[in-house]
């Protein structure tokens, strides 16, 4: 069973107007102990992202002396947030986000691909914001009970074998046997990529060594 954003989010959204100023969006990251804000429109629906990074420009921006022709896209975007001053200016656009309804394992190959660390969750409906996923939200996954973690294991497990299961500290060893060699793989891969696994230990056995290499012919 696929762990959801839903199942992990945070049901607050820290939020700021396009019209909010540097030192409100400094004050909002302190209070809440956040690394970025979404911005939102007068809808409620996310428009762009002001982090650390954004905000760090303002003081790393170097003494700027006109345009330059060999400038990229990414250094005058740059340019022009270091001298912004409200949050319209400041952020990042569009923003990525996610939905209740997304696995929270996409949702961490997103936050990895976009080196993000956290995400605005909307409603697929309405656009809105209604929450927020962080990175401790997507780790809560590896501190599951063993109990519902075993069951999930279990759920993947191949019909045609018989297994053992033991878990510790988010590690599966599996034992028990199968028929073939090539079941072993499938088996160990499915319990892998179960939400909260840590790693696999495989010890399963087996009957039938379907993989192994046939010598060429001659």
């Amino acid at each position: 069973m696929s762990i959801l954003v839903k199942d992990v989010m945070g049901r607050v959204a820290i939020a700021v107007l396009p019209d909010a100023a540097f030192a409100e969006i400094v004050a909002a990251m302190r209070r809440y102990a956040v690394g970025a804000v979404t911005v939102i429109d007068e809808n409620r629906r996310p428009i762009g992202v002001v982090s650390e990074t954004d905000l760090m420009l303002k003081e790393i921006d170097p003494v700027r002396h006109g345009v330059s022709m060999f400038e990229s896209r990414t250094q005058r975007r740059e340019y022009d947030k270091a001298a912004g001053v409200t949050a319209g200016e400041l952020m990042t656009a569009p923003p990525i986000t996610v939905t209740p309804e997304t696995r929270v394992r996409d949702a961490a190959r997103l936050m990895h691909a976009k080196q993000v660390k956290q995400l605005p969750v909307v409603d697929p409906e309405t656009g809105r914001i209604v929450g927020t996923l962080h990175q401790r939200d997507v780790l809560r996954v590896f501190t599951r009970p063993a109990v519902e973690l075993e069951r999930d294991v279990r759920a993947v497990l191949a019909e045609d074998g018989t297994f053992t299961v033991r878990i510790d500290g988010g590690v599966v060893r599996l034992g028990g046997r199968v028929r073939r060699r090539s079941q072993v793989i499938a088996v160990a891969e499915a319990v892998r990529g179960v939400e909260g696994v840590v790693d696999v230990v495989c010890e399963v056995s087996f009957d039938d060594d379907d993989l192994m290499a046939l010598p060429p012919l001659l």
